[in-house]
């Protein structure tokens, strides 16, 4: 996502149009863009906008995994996983069960 949309997406939020989703936007933007700590920011209001967003969860676990805070990515991935299963999310519980268990075989 370009610097644009970015832009576009934090007026919107600076409209007070907050939402989950446009939270996820802004995180995933900023993930993309290499801004991780921005990004988290985003993402972790995301989640609790929304705690069930399966997909904020996934997001987020990939933020803090890049911020090298295995602990938090772990938590994220396993609500995610929580939140993917009671929604019949089988793509996510599929997606969140392989990064814990590359987290659980990567070296510390």
């Amino acid at each position: 996502m370009s610097a644009e949309f970015a832009q576009r997406l934090e007026a919107l939020l600076a409209s007070g149009k907050e939402t989950a989703m446009l939270r996820y936007s802004l995180g995933k933007s900023y993930l993309d863009a290499g801004n991780v700590l921005v990004a988290r920011t985003h993402l972790e209001r995301a989640v609790e906008l929304d705690p069930h967003y399966s997909v904020g969860w996934k997001l987020l676990g990939r933020a803090y995994l890049e911020l090298d805070d295995r602990t938090g990515a772990r938590e994220a991935w396993s609500k995610g996983l929580g939140c993917a299963q009671a929604r019949g999310d089988a793509q996510v519980v599929k997606e969140l069960g392989v990064f814990l268990r590359r987290l659980d075989k990567a070296p510390e």
